[in-house]
């Protein structure tokens, strides 16, 4: 199960770096978004390499027993330099780039360490699950080991700190981003401090393996989705925020659509319906269809009626929009029933067709029967 799961997470994050590749391919020099498409490959690395199958096809094809260990160690690492040094694009301020650079060259250093003491340790027995506490009394590959788990201790703590104490002073999505890949990273401590207690446990001679394995592998699956949604939460969020605007304006559009049903089905006015359920050209054709019918009834539109009813609210202390809102609903609902024969004796001038506001103004009037009320005043 732990292989299925970790080759779905893997699977999942390439799909989302596919979904940033064509901002990618545009905007290649972009420091923030290599840094974020960094995050995510690196992400799905530690998921691939995490899984006993992969660990078992590496050593295999390798020929090098537990090779698997360095590689899904490095990709570790990396990933929570990549993660800190994403939160500090994200932040910006003076002196970005040079502290990047520093802890990126203090990182490189920690992968060459890693890389080096596996080539001078001896791991010829191959541990797929359990390779840290089997090995953490091996001569260099023990300290291997340490410099692996403190380097990602330290940048998971940074990064912790960093999100947390700065997702203080904002608000909307960055602030939920931020707390939420803060979580993450307190969640990757947990993974590096179980570790570091399951070696230093075998170091007094006994076995916690269990929590080196478990329980840390628990913290590092919580820990990389946080992350990941932490780190999408602020890019997302506009767009989602934009969809769902779209799909509640075209909802509230919906009243004055179907006020106008009859006549669009039989003037053949409505503009057909897209197929592909998108909420902007949803929106889209349903407000071109109520453009064509108001223009179609804009010989049946009696403009007496409507400066009638406009002037009727404003002295009953109506705002001006909402008065313009009942006075459209009036004339529209008075056309709608109006014989098709006869034109009105003076038409709404077409410069004065609403705006999408004050369609939704219409709507809500027609919604809440306020266009018939005042056509049965007048």
């Amino acid at each position: 199960m732990s292989d299925l799961i970790n080759y779905v997470s893997c699977g999942l994050l390439w799909l989302g770096l596919l979904t940033k590749a064509p901002d990618l391919a545009r905007r290649w020099r972009d420091p923030f978004l290599l840094t974020l498409s960094t995050v995510l490959a690196l992400s799905s690395l530690c998921f691939l390499f995490g899984a006993p199958d992969t660990v078992g096809f590496v050593n295999d094809v390798s020929g090098v027993p537990n090779l698997a260990a360095p590689l899904t160690y490095g990709t570790i690492t990396a990933y929570g330099a990549a993660s800190l040094a994403l939160v500090m694009r994200w932040r910006g301020g003076p002196g970005t780039n040079r502290a990047i650079r520093r802890w990126t060259l203090g990182y490189t250093a920690v992968l060459a360490g890693i890389a080096a003491l596996f080539v001078l340790g001896d791991a010829s027995v191959e541990r797929r699950t359990d390779f840290d506490t089997y090995y953490a009394t091996t001569p260099y590959i023990g300290e291997m080991i340490v410099l692996y788990l403190a380097a990602h201790l330290t940048a998971a703590l940074v990064t912790a700190y960093r999100s947390l104490s700065w997702a203080r002073r904002l608000r909307g999505p960055l602030r939920a981003g931020l707390v939420t890949m803060g979580v993450g990273t307190v969640a990757g401590c947990g993974y590096s401090a179980a570790k570091l207690v399951a070696v230093g446990a075998r170091w007094d001679g006994h076995d916690w393996s269990a929590l080196g394995t478990t329980f840390a592998s628990a913290c590092a699956g919580l820990s990389a989705a946080l992350t990941v949604v932490g780190t999408v939460i602020p890019l997302f969020a506009p767009f989602l925020a934009e969809r769902v605007c779209c799909w509640r304006t075209y909802a509230r559009l919906g009243p004055l659509e179907r006020a106008l049903t009859g006549l669009l089905t039989r003037e053949a006015l409505r503009v057909p319906r897209p197929r592909w359920p998108s909420a902007t050209r949803w929106l889209t054709w349903r407000q071109s269809s109520i453009y064509n019918g108001l223009h179609y009834l804009g010989r049946y539109l009696d403009e007496g009626l409507y400066r009638q009813t406009y002037a009727d609210r404003l002295r009953a202390g109506g705002d001006p929009h909402e008065a313009q809102a009942a006075a459209w609903a009036a004339a529209i609902a008075a056309a709608t029933r109006a014989p098709q024969e006869r034109r009105a004796e003076a038409a709404v001038p077409l410069a004065d067709r609403p705006d999408l506001p004050a369609l939704l103004r219409i709507s809500d009037a027609l919604a809440d029967g306020t266009g018939d009320r005042a056509l049965a005043v007048a």
